[in-house]
Order: C-alpha cells, then structure tokens, then sequence
C-alpha cells in the first residue's frame, strides 16, 4: 500500500492569513501583490502607482514605544504646570488640571467637572495604560486573547479625541473671558504639555499595528478565514 502524499494546502507554511501568504495591499491605489520573500520589515514598491508597500508597518513596535515613553514623560508637566491662569484687578492665579476641577466642583458646576476629569484625566491614563499593555503582550508574543486585544486597540483609538476637550475649554474661555483690567484668561505652560501627550499618544496609537497581535498570536485576522 503507498503512502498518500500530503497536499501542498497542508504546508505549515501556508498560514491562512494574507501575510503568511507573502501578500501585501497598497495603501495608496488598494493593489495586492504576491511577496513572498518580503520580510516583515522590508519593503517594495507597487507595480501600478509605486508606492511604498509592506506585509506590517516598518518598526512598528519601536516608533510605538518611543512615542508612548515621550507621553509619559510630558504627562507630568502636564499635570503640575497650570493649564489656565485667572486674573483679577491684575492679580493672577493659575490653575492645574486637577484644581481645575477642584474649582468647578468647588461653583457647583458638577456636569462639566466630571466632564472634563473624565476627558482630561482618566481619557488620557487609559490610553497611556492601554498602549503600554497592548505593546508589551505583542513583545511577550502574547497569546491571550487576540479578540479583545483587538478590541481594546479600537477602544483605545475612539476614546483618543476627547482628550483634548481640555484644551478646548481654555481656548474657549481665553477668546471669551477678555474684559480688561476686571478680569482676563491666559494659557499656562500646562495646556501645551497636555496637547503635546494627547499627540504623542495619538501617533503611538497610529503607528502601532494591529495586526502584529494575530502574527503573535498565530492565528488568522478573522475567524471566517480559518474555516
């Protein structure tokens, strides 16, 4: 009796994903090329409108963590620099994020306190939390749940644009509260480190690829493509 030969769909190679494939989509013109030999971090170049093409973003992982350590960094600034000074008859006060709300709290103004600790404090800890989890379980070749990760990544990127919501408030309250010498709004140093984490954490989220935890986790970006 001879030995069946095995199919060549049976190649442990052949992983049932495009990049496992050698396949590669133009991010320009949406073309699919076949590269095989393209390593993760290589590059090519489209057959119809030469663009840059590769199987992952090109160093995804360290232009993510330099990116999201610069956050940290700038958070603290961020949280002891006073985003607002108020002055009154020339006197002048600054205040912190935190006294911020204090203060809002403090008049009575408890939908717009919560508002903007949600959007100014917990917004932008969750996101710095999140990335950093995200990115040390692709290090790890983590394989808990791809799903959720994958998930979390998306939750990650919506909540991203309210972090900013500070920084419309002052901007919003310098352009308004001018009266003179009554009483007069500036930005402090604060606001800008807070936009400059808002940023940084947006481009880290933005360089990250997703599709590094499916890699990891070996298995396919969709369940269908498993069947």
């Amino acid at each position: 009796m001879t030995a069946s030969t095995p199919s060549p769909l049976a190649e442990p190679q052949a992983k049932p994903y495009a990049a496992g494939r050698g396949l590669a989509r133009c991010p320009i013109c949406e073309r699919l090329h076949k590269v095989p030999r393209l390593p993760s971090a290589g590059r090519a170049s489209c057959s119809r409108c030469g663009s840059p093409i590769a199987l992952r973003k090109t160093d995804s992982l360290q232009r993510s963590w330099a990116l999201l350590i610069s956050a940290y960094v700038l958070y603290i600034p961020a949280n002891l620099y006073p985003v607002m000074y108020v002055g009154r008859l020339g006197q002048f006060e600054g205040d912190t994020i935190f006294s911020g709300v204090q203060s809002m709290y403090s008049a009575g103004w408890w939908v717009v306190g919560t508002l903007i600790f949600t959007a100014s404090i917990m917004v932008p800890l969750t996101k710095l939390i999140s990335l950093t989890y995200l990115l040390a379980s692709v290090e790890r070749a983590s394989h808990w749940r791809p799903t959720e990760r994958t998930r979390l990544y998306r939750f990650v990127e919506v909540i991203g644009h309210w972090s900013m919501l500070d920084i419309f408030v002052v901007s919003i309250t310098v352009a308004l509260v001018q009266l003179g010498a009554i009483a007069e709004v500036r930005a402090g140093v604060g606001a800008s480190w807070f936009a400059a984490v808002v940023v940084l954490t947006m481009l880290s989220a933005m360089s990250f690829d997703p599709r590094l935890i499916w890699d990891e986790a070996g298995q396919p970006e969709k369940s269908e493509d498993a069947e």
